[in-house]
């Protein structure tokens, strides 16, 4: 220790505390705190001038370590039906099993029946739906402009920011789905930041999948004459 500068110490301790900004979620980051006063021991222990440091490091290295070790045992417990497996695989990916279980549970199981239209042009749309079993057709002026099959998000260009839909959605065969109102995400949302920033890199995906089956309907056209 004689030959170490007690400052790196300290510099270590701040650039794990910095990495909690980071973490995606409430476990990680005590994890990362815990890693902090871990670093930070030895400097309380060789250089504080009393005891009360060491003892303060320590105490809080224990609490953050058993609360990460609750939360993580909490997720390893969580369980999902095949659906939501299925709808976590697909646009949950980025979120821990605690995150996804109760964002699954803002929402709803619905089977609903051919025709019934989910969203309609030039309206916000009412819900982020999840295509679980089925198919959908996506109208513009009426007219058939694309489809929508099991495993499709529908409605997330537009349920974050109340902005107009620019096709209708209405399913062409019964279906089951999930949804959540575009309202009560939001404000859910809104509470959990770290649970919005993963979703957003969900949504991102599935409208580049989107773009991507776009893109190859419009190849697959024959020429214009």
């Amino acid at each position: 220790m004689a030959n170490l500068d007690p400052a790196w110490f300290g510099y270590g301790a701040l650039f794990a505390i910095l990495a909690t900004s980071f973490a995606p979620g409430l476990w990680h980051a005590r994890i990362a705190i815990a890693i902090a006063a871990l670093i930070a021991l030895p400097l309380t222990i060789f250089h504080a001038s009393g005891p009360g440091y060491a003892l303060l490091a320590g105490l809080i290295l224990l609490v953050n370590i058993g609360q990460a070790a609750r939360g993580w045992i909490d997720d390893v417990q969580i369980r999902f039906s095949p659906e939501e497996q299925e709808i976590r695989r697909l646009h949950f990916g980025g979120l821990g099993a605690g995150d996804a279980r109760r964002l699954i549970d803002q929402g709803h199981w619905i089977s609903a029946k051919r025709g019934e239209v989910l969203i309609r042009e030039d309206q916000a749309a009412p819900s982020l739906f999840y295509l679980a079993d089925g198919t959908a057709t996506i109208r513009r002026e009426g007219v058939d402009v694309g489809a929508l099959a099991a495993g499709a998000l529908i409605g997330e260009a537009t349920v974050l920011d109340g902005s107009h839909a620019t096709g209708t959605v209405v399913l062409s065969g019964n279906a089951r789905l999930w949804f959540v109102p575009a309202a009560a995400l939001r404000a859910y949302l809104a509470a959990n930041p770290g649970i919005a920033g993963a979703l957003h890199e969900g949504f991102a995906r599935a409208l580049r999948g989107k773009l991507a089956s776009a893109n190859a309907r419009i190849a697959d056209m024959p020429p214009i004459a």
